[in-house]
């Protein structure tokens, strides 16, 4: 896992500007910090900082594919190619010569051989720039699910890309401006394809290449979701999601470095963590590693709310008693979340308000950051519940009916209000209702349908297709931001797409055939798990009870009301967070008003340490 950067003008010639590509590929530092590399041509300059996790000593970068003294392609790539191996042997077989034994190479290679088309052949987590010095052409790809990320920026003779944006900011001809467009995108949980919050910035889409030369810019789908007749009865369902998996975590175990999972005591990240034990076992490789993460004794007992009924600790000593993983608990002190150096180093890391996701953020950061001192890769349970049907609104009436996106209606929405010390005239101003039914209309216009759908599969399909490509962006970003962080590889089997393509084709009926959330995924796996498990609601990822962090939320709240210069605070409705503070709080009852509370305080930080600048 890397960072990449680069810099493309067909007018400049960009090697006289060294120190520019120089200070984008720096801002990947965290993402890459064993290595790094910048190479430049007269109109190409690719720079990447390196993460080693296979070949490491001869996957470095920029890598080059070069005939007779010639350049033909210069590659920066960041990810994993699970089916390297594979293209690696039909490449030799075509007459490919190789000189590492990185997937690095594997992918420069297929370039050469089936230029853009490489995308039908790549199973895996990746975002990578190629560029074509014979034909002066850049290509960006990036995988999917939209795993890993990548940002471009067009400029008049060429354009700026980077795995964050970051690095495209450190151009001086990159602006620091952001539009009423990217207020909305920043204040809502809604996550429109392609859009980047910094003015005249793009995000290549998930399951999306973008080309540049001399001709201008072009776009092109590579991979969507598409509805197809599911001809499966239940049991070989069951068969082959169980079959697919096997074959994922294969793959996804291998690495020239240690290796762990991310344990919750969860259906999900339980499966994983099992199917993995499993495999090193039949390979002689012994235990693997797991590692979870609870909070010191949550400031308070632990107490059920609508999103979690219990804590995670002892069904993560079954899972790991059950499966004989090596395990560690990551115990977290709730006060130090509120750190204002944490809470800087999160924000740089997201270079946005990190409001919706709270103490989560912080939290993961710690988290990753205690794992990577044992471990350089690790495989999570992330995004199950898109793909197999796991949240609660799911299967709540109320939210399937809703004519909004299902996790802000109903009593989720208060978990995700963001916008609630929002000035009410600047929420007029920006339109947010008007956004939010624009956007939910344009993802249901995605979403594909089959003659045969009834109206049940239909909307149940709509959700699901809602899910895939809207709310599992943010977790995406969310684990890809904090891990790289702290340089460690977060890598995500239930985003393998074939396994999204099955089942998100079977109908709705197999996915809650016994009336419980994730059906498919718990008959698949409840062999290697122990009944407490199989048994087991839904839980998300833990946050802190602690009503210490809160009341330094609080106390931060309190800071910018009371100081004139503070940037954020034309943009707040004062009147409601002088209510807030004014309000008692305890464990139960605040963590509907974190979200408020986290974008007021992020929202003052990026502007005042971020140098943005609101363009409204």
């Amino acid at each position: 896992m890397c960072g990449i950067a680069g810099w493309i003008s067909f007018e400049r010639n960009v090697r006289d500007y060294r120190e520019v590509i120089d200070n984008m590929t720096r801002t990947m530092r965290l993402r890459g910090p064993d290595a790094g590399g910048v190479w430049l041509d007269r109109h190409a300059a690719l720079g990447h900082r390196r993460l080693s996790i296979i070949d490491l000593e001869g996957g470095s970068q920029p890598m080059l594919a070069e005939e007779d003294g010639k350049t033909l392609a210069c590659l920066v790539y960041t990810g994993e190619v699970y089916n390297f191996q594979e293209l690696r042997r039909e490449l030799i077989a075509l007459g490919h010569g190789f000189r590492t034994r990185s997937d690095t190479e594997v992918v420069l290679r297929a370039y050469l051989q089936w230029g853009e088309a490489l995308t039908e052949r790549l199973n895996g987590m990746y975002a990578f720039a190629i560029w074509d010095a014979r034909a002066e052409r850049l290509l960006l790809v990036r995988d999917r699910m939209g795993v890993k990320p990548l940002y471009y920026y067009p400029l008049p003779d060429g354009v700026l890309f980077g795995s964050e944006p970051k690095a495209i900011l450190a151009h001086p001809e990159a602006k620091r401006v952001v539009k009423a467009e990217g207020l909305r995108e920043m204040l809502d949980l809604v996550k429109t394809p392609e859009a980047a919050v910094f003015d005249g910035m793009r995000e290549v889409r998930p399951g999306q290449t973008v080309t540049v030369d001399r001709a201008g810019l072009r776009k092109h789908r590579y991979w969507k979701l598409e509805a197809r007749e599911h001809g499966d009865d239940l049991p070989a369902t069951i068969r082959t999601v169980r079959e697919l998996l096997d074959d994922i975590v294969e793959r996804q175990i291998v690495a020239d470095v240690p290796l762990c999972t991310l344990l919750s005591g969860g259906l999900d990240s339980s499966i994983i963590t099992a199917l993995a034990a499993c495999s090193t076992a039949r390979q002689g490789k012994g235990k693997v590693r797991s590692f979870s993460v609870d909070f010191i004794k949550h400031g308070v007992e632990f107490a059920s709310d609508y999103l979690r009924s219990s804590p995670d600790a002892p069904f993560v000593r079954d899972l790991a008693a059950h499966a004989g993983t090596d395990h560690q608990e990551i115990l977290l002190e709730s006060r130090d979340l509120a750190d204002p150096a944490l809470r800087a180093a999160v924000l740089g890391a997201q270079d946005l308000p990190p409001a919706y996701w709270g103490d989560m953020l912080p939290s993961l950061y710690k988290l990753f950051e205690a794992i990577r001192a044992q471990s350089t890769v690790a495989l999570s349970g992330e995004s199950a519940d898109e793909v197999f049907g796991g949240y609660r609104w799911f299967h709540d009436a109320a939210a399937v009916a809703a004519d909004t996106f299902p996790w802000l209606s109903g009593a989720t929405a208060s978990f995700f209000d963001g916008q609630s010390l929002v000035s009410p005239d600047l929420l007029r101003q920006l339109d947010m209702a008007g956004f939010r039914r624009d956007s939910y209309a344009q993802a249901l216009a995605e979403v594909p349908t089959l003659a045969s759908d009834d109206a049940k599969e239909k909307r149940m399909r709509e959700i699901s297709h809602m899910h895939l490509t809207r709310f599992v962006q943010g977790l995406l970003d969310r684990k890809d931001r904090m891990s790289m962080a702290v340089g460690l590889e977060v890598r995500v089997p239930f985003c393998d797409h074939r396994l999204v393509e099955y089942v998100f084709n079977a109908p709705w009926r197999m996915k809650n055939f016994d009336g419980r959330e994730k059906s498919l995924l718990r008959a698949a796996g409840k062999d290697v798990l122990p009944d407490s498990i199989v048994q087991r609601v839904k839980s998300p990822y833990p946050a802190t009870q602690d009503p210490a962090y809160e009341q330094a939320l609080r106390q931060g709240l309190a800071r910018v009301l009371d100081d004139a210069a503070a940037p954020a605070l034309p943009l707040l409705d004062r009147a409601a967070a002088w209510k807030l503070l004014d309000r008692p709080f305890g464990k139960t009852s605040s963590a509907p008003e974190r979200a408020g509370l986290e974008m007021a305080l992020g929202l003052n930080e990026w502007l005042r340490h971020h140098r943005v600048a609101l363009d409204l």
